[in-house]
């Protein structure tokens, strides 16, 4: 398989992908981010003490999940020793162990803890994927890297769409990536003004998923309180009554 070493090479490769899993595939090949590449290769060398007889997958994180899914959540990027370092997005870390107990709790998942990518964990009617599929540093890509990072994003969502119903979007910047997707996989125009990001927000369009916003599932914000499992349990809850699944 060819890599994708440009913007272009994304955008191209993006639009062949014939189902998820040769998209998956193709996202596992992207070196089109020279800083990203840099960053998530350097992590996978040096590694986490805690993880140092590991191998890492130092690589993009496709997306997990449902075929056909009724919800998708879209979170910002993988964490450095987290995605990064299994190959599964939100898997090995605290922020993965914080949202699939909330799965599990909303009958989304099989089990309530994600450590590696060989754990038995399968989601029902559910697929996670991030906006920017490589672990950026500080956990904070730039503006090139997620427009470069998007096509990705668009394939999945078109290849979701005829089941998709719901997006649960994990903090302001996924809630952001969301208002392309309209017009690249729906046709749709974005709302002007776009609607705010709040936890609980809820945005309802003509003939496009109904859009849910979510506190990120940092420890910033589940260490400090200002998310709590009753806070995600509130919006699983209402993602299923929105998909048809309850």
């Amino acid at each position: 398989m060819a890599e994708s070493r440009t913007p272009a090479d994304v955008v191209a490769r993006a639009a062949r992908a014939t189902d998820l899993a040769d998209l998956d595939a193709a996202v596992a090949d992207c070196f089109a981010c020279p800083r990203l590449v840099d960053w998530r290769e350097e992590v996978a060398r040096t590694r986490r003490a805690a993880f140092r007889d590991q191998e890492y997958w130092g690589r993009p994180v496709p997306g997990f999940g449902a075929p056909e899914a009724r919800i998708a959540v879209l979170g910002l990027a993988p964490a450095a020793h987290g995605g990064n370092r299994t190959g599964r997005v939100f898997t090995g870390d605290r922020s993965g162990e914080v949202l699939f107990a909330a799965l599990h709790r909303a009958g989304l998942a099989n089990q309530p803890t994600s450590v590696s990518a060989d754990d038995g964990l399968t989601l029902r009617d559910t697929r996670i994927f991030a906006a920017v599929r490589c672990a950026p540093p500080e956990n904070k890509p730039s503006p090139a890297e997620r427009d470069t990072c998007a096509p990705w994003s668009y394939r999945e969502v078109d290849l979701i769409r005829p089941t998709l119903r719901v997006v649960v979007a994990l903090g302001a910047f996924a809630w952001a990536a969301w208002w392309p997707m309209l017009r690249h996989v729906y046709g749709v125009r974005p709302p002007s003004p776009r609607p705010s990001f709040g936890h609980g927000a809820h945005w309802s369009g003509t003939a496009v998923p109904e859009l849910l916003g979510c506190y990120h599932v940092s420890q910033q914000n589940t260490f400090t309180g200002r998310l709590t499992p009753g806070m995600l349990d509130d919006v699983f809850a209402r993602a299923r009554q929105l998909a048809g699944l309850d």
